[in-house]
C-alpha cells in the first residue's frame, strides 16, 4: 500500500499539470451537469415495510386518484379579538377564500369549515382544508402563488391566517454553516502552520472535493431521488473530511522535508505514509455510511451513500491533488524559518530502519543523540521534548497518562458515562410544525389549531377499513367506528368515506393528545391490538396511519435495525483495522471508544433536543422527542470519524514500534508526531459541524450539534485520554497478534516501513517475537 501510494505521490507531484487539469476537467463535467439538472425532489416519506406504508399504499389503490401522499394545505383562520369566526365579514371572507381555493390550479378539493367540523367549540377559530391532486414535488409555482394570494385576501380582510401542510412548506434559511466552518479552518490552520500556503492548501483542495461531489449529486438528483439534505449531508461531511485528510498529507510533508529529503521524495513519502492513515481511515467512514443502506429506509440510504461519494472524493484528492499542488509550492508550505537558507535538512536524525524523525513544527530538534530512538530515554518515553510548544505538550501529556493511567481511564469512563445518562430517555419521533421557530406560519398554524380544537388536532389518526370480506361492509365499517370512538384517548372519529365499490372505507381519529405524545404513542398501539377481536366480530380488518402513525413505525423500524447496523459496520471495520494494525485488541480497544463518545454524544443531543437544558443557548426554540433516525445515523457517522483519529493517531504509535521502539515509548512517539494535528483536524471537524446550526432544517441542525459534540468527546476523551490509557496498561500486549492469524491476513505497508528502508517492497516477516511485529504491515 505504502509503495503504491508514494508512487503515486511522487507522480502526481512530477505531472502536477496533467493532474490538476483532470480535476479542473472532472470538476467542470460536474458543474455542466449540475447546471443542466433539474431541481431535486423532497425527502421521500417512503418507508417500505410498515404499517403505515402498506395503509397508504391501500388508500392509493382502492381510492385511485386520491393521491393519499398528494400535498395538502391546512389553512387556519382566527377572528379578531372579542369577535367570532361565524360573523358576517369574518365568514364572508372565509368563504371568499375557499372559492379562490378550489378554483386554483392542480387543487382537488377545498372543504369549506361551515360545512362541517371545521369550526371550534367557541367559535374563534376556523380551518380549511385544500388537497391537491398532485404530490408535493410536483404541486407549481403557479398554484402555490394562487394560495398564497387567497391567504393574503383573507388577511386584508381582518383575519389572523397561517398556514401548514406541505403545499406551502416555508424555505428555512440555510445558514452558513459552510462559511463558517471554512474561515474557522483558515484561522486554525494559518495559527498552527504559520504559512499562508501550507493553510490555504487543504482549504483549496477540500473546496475542489467538496465542488465536485456537489455538482455531481446536484446532476443526479432528479434521476436517482436524492433530496437536499443529501446534499446538505454530503457538504457537511465532505468539507471536513476534505480538509483533514489534505492536511495531514500536507503535514507529513513537512515533516519529510524537515528530514532534508527533496520536495518530490518528500511528497511521495507524505503520500505512503499519512496517504496510507487516509486511506483506511476513508474507508472506515465509508463502510460506515455505505451501511446505512442495510437499515432498509430510502432516504437513509440516498443521505448515506450520497455523503460516502463526498468522502471518496475527499480521499482521492488528497492523494493525487494535494501532492500536485505541492509541486507548485514546494517550499511556501514549510514555516518561516524552515524556508530560511541553511534550515532545511538540518533536524534529520537516525532511527532504526534508516527513516528520519522530525518535529512535525518543522520548526526546530532537539540534539539528534537525545532523540535517537534506540537511546535509553527515547524507549521509555523520557527524552527530551521538540522544541515546538504543541509537540510538547502532546508529550508531556502522553507522559502523564503513561504514569496514570488507572485514574484517567476511570475519569474517561465515568465522565462519558455520566454524559450519556439522559440517552435512556431518549423519545423518538419525526419534528413536524411543532419544532418549526415561531416565526413561521406553519408553527403558527400549529399553535391555532391546539388552542381552538386540542392538542390532537394536529396529529389525526387515518385509518383504513378493508370490508371487502364482511357480509355487510357498511355495517362492519360502522362497528370499527363505534370502537374506535369508545377506545380511551380517542376524542372524535369523522364519518366514513366509502370507495366507489363500497368495501373500503377511510375513518379519521383525533387524538387527545399532542402528537408527540407517549400517551398518542400509546394509543396507536391500543388501537393496533383491538385489531383481531374487531376482525372475529365483524369480518373487517383495518390499518392505522397518518403522519402520527407513520413516525411511531418509522421510529421503531429504525429501533429495530439499530443492534444489526451495528453488527455490520462494527464487524467490517474490525477486520479493516485488524489488517491495518496487526492486533486484535487495538480495534476492541477502538470499538468500546466509540460506544463510550457516541453515547455520551447522544445524551447530549437528548438533554439540548428533549429535555431542554441549555437549549436557548444553542438557538433552539422548540424541544420534543429526537428525530427517528438520529441515533442510527449519529452511530454511523460517529463510527466512521472515530475510526479516522483512531488510524491517524494510532497508526504513528504503531509506526514507532514498528520501526523498534518499545510499547510505552511508541505511545509517546505517537503523541508526539500526531496530537497537534488531530487536534486541529478535531477542531476543524467541530467547527464546520457546529456551523451548521446557523440555520437550515431541524434535521441538520441536530445533526450538527450532535456530530459536533461527538467529536469533541471522541478526538479529545476518548482519542487523547481513553487510548493511551490503555494501551499503557496492555503494555507490548496490545499489539498481539496469534500466529496462525498473522499468516493469514495480507501485509499492507501502512507504516511505511519499506521507504523507510529505501528500498520499496516486502520483507518476510521474522518466526519469533510473538507479540510484535517488525515487518511491514
Amino acid at each position: 500500500m505504502a509503495t503504491f501510494l508514494y508512487r503515486l505521490g511522487r507522480f502526481a507531484f512530477r505531472r502536477r499539470l496533467p493532474v490538476a487539469l483532470l480535476w479542473a476537467a472532472v470538476l467542470a463535467a460536474a458543474f455542466l451537469g449540475a447546471t443542466s439538472a433539474g431541481d431535486p425532489p423532497d425527502d421521500s416519506s417512503s418507508m417500505p415495510g410498515i404499517e403505515a406504508q402498506s395503509a397508504y399504499d391501500l388508500i392509493d389503490e382502492r381510492f385511485p386518484g386520491a393521491a393519499a401522499d398528494g400535498a395538502d394545505a391546512r389553512v387556519v383562520f382566527v377572528a379578531p379579538e372579542g369577535g367570532k369566526i361565524t360573523a358576517g365579514p369574518a365568514r364572508a371572507a372565509v368563504d371568499a377564500f375557499v372559492a379562490d381555493a378550489a378554483g386554483a390550479p392542480q387543487v382537488a378539493a377545498a372543504e369549506n369549515p361551515f360545512d362541517g367540523q371545521g369550526v371550534s367549540d367557541d367559535g374563534t377559530t376556523a380551518y380549511a382544508t385544500v388537497t391537491y391532486a398532485v404530490a408535493e414535488d410536483d404541486v407549481s409555482s403557479a398554484a402555490r402563488a394562487a394560495l398564497t394570494d387567497a391567504i393574503e385576501e383573507a388577511r386584508d380582510a381582518g383575519l389572523t391566517v397561517e398556514a401548514g401542510g406541505s403545499a406551502l412548506e416555508s424555505s428555512v434559511s440555510a445558514g452558513i454553516g459552510e462559511v463558517v466552518g471554512i474561515a474557522v479552518a483558515a484561522v486554525v490552520l494559518l495559527i498552527t502552520f504559520g504559512s499562508l500556503a501550507a493553510a490555504g492548501l487543504p482549504l483549496i483542495t477540500a473546496v475542489v472535493g467538496i465542488g465536485v461531489s456537489m455538482f455531481a449529486i446536484t446532476a443526479l438528483g432528479s434521476a436517482l431521488g436524492l433530496s437536499s439534505t443529501v446534499g446538505e449531508l454530503a457538504m457537511m461531511l465532505g468539507i471536513a473530511v476534505g480538509i483533514d485528510y489534505s492536511l495531514f498529507v500536507v503535514s507529513r510533508y513537512r515533516e519529510e522535508r524537515a528530514a532534508g529529503h527533496e520536495p518530490r521524495e518528500a511528497a511521495g513519502r507524505a503520500a505512503g505514509t499519512a496517504g496510507s492513515a487516509v486511506v483506511f481511515a476513508g474507508l472506515t467512514v465509508v463502510i460506515a455510511l455505505a451501511g446505512l443502506s442495510v437499515v432498509g429506509v430510502p432516504m437513509l440510504t440516498k443521505m448515506g451513500l450520497g455523503a460516502a461519494g463526498a468522502v471518496l472524493v475527499g480521499v482521492l484528492v488528497a492523494l493525487t491533488l494535494v501532492p500536485a499542488l505541492l509541486g507548485w509550492w514546494p517550499d511556501a508550505v514549510l514555516a518561516r524559518r524552515a524556508r530560511k537558507p541553511g534550515r532545511r535538512g538540518s533536524w534529520r536524525v537516525r532511527g532504526r530502519g534508516g527513516a528520519g524523525r522530525t518535529d512535525p513544527a518543522g520548526l526546530t530538534a532537539a540534539p539528534e543523540a537525545a532523540r535517537t530512538p534506540d537511546g535509553p530515554d527515547a524507549r521509555h518515553g523520557t527524552g527530551p521534548d521538540p522544541a515546538s510548544p504543541s509537540a510538547a505538550l502532546g508529550v508531556r501529556w502522553a507522559r502523564f497518562v503513561l504514569r496514570r493511567p488507572v485514574p484517567v481511564l476511570l475519569a474517561t469512563v465515568a465522565g462519558l458515562g455520566l454524559l450519556a445518562v439522559p440517552a435512556a430517555d431518549l423519545r423518538l419521533g419525526m419534528p413536524g410544525d411543532e419544532a418549526k421557530p415561531t416565526s413561521t406560519t406553519e408553527r403558527r398554524a400549529y399553535d391555532a389549531l391546539a388552542a381552538g380544537f386540542g392538542p390532537g388536532f394536529n396529529g389525526p389518526l387515518t385509518v383504513v377499513v378493508d370490508a371487502r370480506g364482511a357480509a355487510d361492509p357498511r355495517a362492519a365499517v360502522a362497528e370499527v367506528s363505534a370502537a374506535l370512538d369508545a377506545t380511551d384517548g380517542v376524542v372524535s372519529v369523522s364519518p366514513p368515506r366509502f370507495d366507489e365499490a363500497g368495501g373500503t372505507a377511510v375513518l379519521t381519529a383525533t387524538p387527545a393528545t399532542a402528537p408527540t405524545s407517549e400517551r398518542t404513542k400509546d394509543l396507536v398501539h391500543d388501537i393496533r391490538g383491538q385489531r383481531p377481536a374487531t376482525e372475529a366480530a365483524t369480518g373487517a380488518t383495518y390499518e392505522v396511519t397518518g403522519a402520527t402513525a407513520l413516525n411511531i413505525d418509522v421510529g421503531q423500524k429504525l429501533q429495530d435495525a439499530l443492534v444489526p447496523y451495528l453488527a455490520t459496520i462494527i464487524g467490517l471495520a474490525f477486520l479493516l483495522l485488524l489488517l491495518v494494525f496487526r492486533s486484535v485488541l487495538v480495534p476492541l480497544k477502538a470499538a468500546l471508544g466509540f460506544l463510550l463518545s457516541v453515547l455520551a454524544a447522544l445524551g447530549a443531543v437528548v438533554t439540548v433536543f428533549q429535555q431542554g437544558h441549555l437549549a436557548g443557548l444553542f438557538g433552539i426554540e422548540q424541544t420534543g422527542p429526537i428525530m427517528s433516525m438520529m441515533p442510527i445515523f449519529l452511530v454511523g457517522i460517529v463510527f466512521g470519524l472515530a475510526m479516522d483519529y483512531q488510524v491517524f493517531l494510532v497508526s504513528r504509535m504503531r509506526e514507532a514500534y514498528v520501526h523498534g521502539e518499545d510499547a510505552r515509548a511508541a505511545v509517546v512517539s505517537g503523541f508526539r508526531h500526531s496530537a497537534r494535528v488531530v487536534a486541529v483536524a478535531a477542531v476543524i471537524m467541530m467547527a464546520v459541524f457546529a456551523g451548521f446550526m446557523t440555520g437550515g432544517e431541524q434535521v441538520i441542525r441536530m445533526i450538527g450539534f450532535g456530530l459536533a459534540v461527538a467529536v469533541l468527546f471522541d478526538a479529545v476523551v476518548v482519542r487523547m485520554a481513553f487510548v493511551p490509557a490503555v494501551l499503557a496498561l496492555l503494555g507490548r500486549h496490545a499489539w498481539w497478534l496469534p500466529r496462525w492469524l498473522d499468516r493469514l491476513l495480507p501485509r499492507v505497508d501502512v507504516e511505511g516501513e519499506a521507504l523507510g528502508r529505501g528500498t520499496p517492497g516486502p520483507r518476510p516477516a521474522p518466526d519469533g517475537g510473538a507479540g510484535r511485529d517488525l515487518t511491514r504491515v
